[in-house]
């Protein structure tokens, strides 16, 4: 599946998340699996790439990424909101939250979590143990091992959406969301 993807150079994976847009976690572990809504996620660090995600004790997701030691972080777009929506809104220990939602996947290049398809880029992530920030504060670091970008919106490490669609986008609260705007070049080139 990831053939029609673009490989983004992990030194550069960090740009995927830059700009700060709401994320789809994936997890998985012995047959289970699972999908949550998260905006408080960010880039870390370059070189190897490190990401840090905060992920609530009492989540589902938490349970399968404690258990796994892994996750995958998927970049939705402005045409999924309502079933990112649903991912935030619902409980995966109620049922299979993919087939609620309506989220279809694909097998990850290094890691048992899913990769969630309508999204337009991923990383998936190995967790980098940390127990004192991880039970007191909720928060992850990993390291990036794979990322992808769909080339149709992220090419030469550079974000442009070809339609309003397919940009990435940004929760409020209470069911808005926002898309990432126009980008602009300040450089003077």
């Amino acid at each position: 599946m990831q053939d029609e993807f673009q490989p983004v150079e992990l030194a550069k994976s960090h740009l995927l998340l830059n700009h700060g847009p709401v994320v789809l976690i994936s997890s998985a572990f012995h047959g289970r699996r699972n999908v949550m809504a998260a905006s408080w996620v960010m880039p870390l660090d370059f070189n190897p790439p490190k990401v840090a995600a905060v992920i609530d004790s009492r989540s589902y997701t938490r349970e399968l990424v404690d258990a796994s030691g892994e996750f995958a972080l998927n970049l939705p777009c402005r045409c999924i909101a309502d079933k990112v929506l649903a991912a935030g809104s619902i409980s995966g220990r109620d049922g299979d939250k993919f087939a609620h939602t309506g989220l279809a996947t694909f097998p990850a290049g290094q890691l048992g979590a899913p990769l969630v398809r309508e999204c337009v880029a991923w990383l998936e992530c190995k967790l980098i143990a940390e127990k004192h920030n991880q039970q007191r504060y909720d928060l992850f670091i990993a390291e990036v091992v794979a990322a992808w970008a769909d080339p149709a919106v992220f090419s030469e490490s550079r974000w442009h959406f070809p339609d309003s669609g397919r940009r990435t986008i940004h929760y409020q609260a209470g069911g808005s969301f926002f898309e990432t705007g126009r980008a602009f070049d300040c450089s003077g080139e």
